[in-house]
C-alpha cells in the first residue's frame, strides 16, 4: 500500500519549517528558513520557499494537502490570522495567500493546537481519550483533547492554558497584560524571572552576572541540578508555581496524560520527579494518580507533524480516517 504524504509547516516568529510527512507520522524531509522581517510579504515569501522545496521532494502521487500552524488566533474556516502578537499582525489572509499560490487543499490553525494534534496522534497521547499538551518555551502554548477530539472552542481560542492566572496579586506581569499568568510564572522566561527576583537574596551568586538578555533558563536549570543555592531556589519557586497550574488543569480537564514539551521540558526526570508529587497533593477532587505527567516525545517536530495530520484528516477537528 502506497503511503500518503502531506506538507506540514511550523511557523514561528524567527523560523519556519516545512516537512514532508508520511501518514504514519514520520518525517521524510525538512526545509527551513530563518525569519528576520515580520512584514507579511517577507514571511509569506519564506513560507512559499520552504513549501516549494518540500513539494519538490514529495514522492510520486498526490499530496493530501498542506497544513500550517501559526502563532495567534486564527479563523480555521478561512485561514485568516485574526491576531498574532508574535508578528504584530491583525486580519492577515494567510489561508487565502496559500490557496492562491499552491494547488492543494490548505489548512491553517494555531501552532500549539497543531502540536497538540501531532503529539496526541503519534506521540505520548496515542491511545488516550483525554490529553493535554503544554509547550514550555519563551511562553506557554497548549492544547486539550477531550473524549478523543481536539477542543477548539467558540473562536478557535480553546487551549490558551498559559493565560489562566495562578498568582494574580503578587506574580510577574504577563505579556498579555495580566498579573501572574501561568505563562508569566512557568515558561522558560518565568524561570529566568524567578532567578532575577531572588538575586538580592544571593549576593555572592554569579548565576545572573552579565547581560540579563543573555541569561537562559537552561543555565538556571543546570545550576539547580548541580546544587547551586540560587539556582535551586529559583527552580523550587518555579516548580511550586508549575504545580499550581498543572493541578488546575487536572481539575479543569481530568486528562489521562499531561505531556510537557518545549525547551524547558528537556529537564526530563529532574522536572517530572519534582513537580509530580506537588500536583498529586493539590489535585484534591480526582482519584489518586488519575493523571500521568510525561515529557512529550515529538519534541520540536510536533507542530509540523500535527499540521500535516490536519491536512490528512481534512481539518483540525476532523476524525482520523482509521478511527
Amino acid at each position: 500500500m502506497t503511503m500518503r504524504q502531506a506538507i506540514g509547516i511550523d511557523l514561528g516568529g524567527s523560523h519556519v519549517m516545512a516537512a514532508v510527512v508520511n501518514d504514519d507520522g514520520t518525517i521524510e524531509s525538512r526545509h527551513e528558513r530563518d525569519i528576520t522581517d515580520h512584514s507579511t510579504d517577507a514571511v509569506f515569501a519564506a513560507i512559499d520557499k520552504v513549501v516549494k522545496e518540500a513539494l519538490d521532494e514529495v514522492k510520486k502521487g498526490d499530496v493530501a494537502g498542506i497544513g500550517i500552524g501559526s502563532p495567534g488566533n486564527i479563523d480555521i474556516a478561512t485561514g485568516e490570522i485574526r491576531y498574532s502578537p508574535n508578528f504584530g499582525w491583525r486580519d492577515v489572509p494567510l489561508g487565502e495567500h496559500l490557496r492562491t499560490t499552491f494547488a492543494h487543499p490548505i489548512f491553517v490553525a494555531n501552532d500549539a493546537r497543531c502540536a497538540t494534534l501531532g503529539e496526541y496522534t503519534y506521540g505520548t497521547g496515542k491511545g488516550t481519550k483525554n490529553f493535554v499538551l503544554l509547550t514550555l518555551g519563551t511562553g506557554i502554548g497548549g492544547g486539550i483533547v477531550a473524549g478523543g477530539a481536539l477542543v477548539v472552542g467558540t473562536s478557535a481560542a480553546a487551549g490558551e492554558i498559559g493565560h489562566h492566572q495562578i498568582r494574580p496579586r503578587d506574580g510577574f506581569v504577563c505579556g498579555c497584560g495580566k498579573i501572574g499568568c501561568f505563562e508569566a510564572q512557568c515558561s522558560g522566561t518565568g524561570l529566568i524571572r524567578h532567578a532575577l527576583a531572588l538575586a538580592p537574596s544571593f549576593p555572592r551568586s554569579t548565576l545572573v552576572d552579565g547581560p540579563k538578555e543573555k541569561l537562559g533558563s537552561k543555565s538556571i536549570r543546570k545550576a539547580a541540578q548541580a546544587g547551586d543555592g540560587h539556582g535551586l531556589a529559583a527552580w523550587r519557586n518555579w516548580i511550586d508555581d508549575m504545580a499550581y497550574g498543572l493541578a488546575n488543569i487536572v481539575a479543569f480537564v481530568n486528562p489521562e496524560v499531561i505531556a510537557l514539551g518545549g525547551g524547558v521540558s528537556s529537564a526530563g526526570a529532574f522536572l517530572i520527579d519534582a513537580v509530580e508529587p506537588l500536583v498529586e497533593a493539590r489535585s484534591t477532587m480526582v482519584p489518586a494518580h488519575a493523571t500521568k505527567l510525561v515529557c512529550a516525545s515529538l519534541v520540536n517536530d510536533a507542530g509540523a507533524i500535527g499540521a500535516a495530520t490536519m491536512a490528512f484528516r481534512g481539518g483540525l477537528t476532523a476524525a482520523s480516517s482509521s478511527s
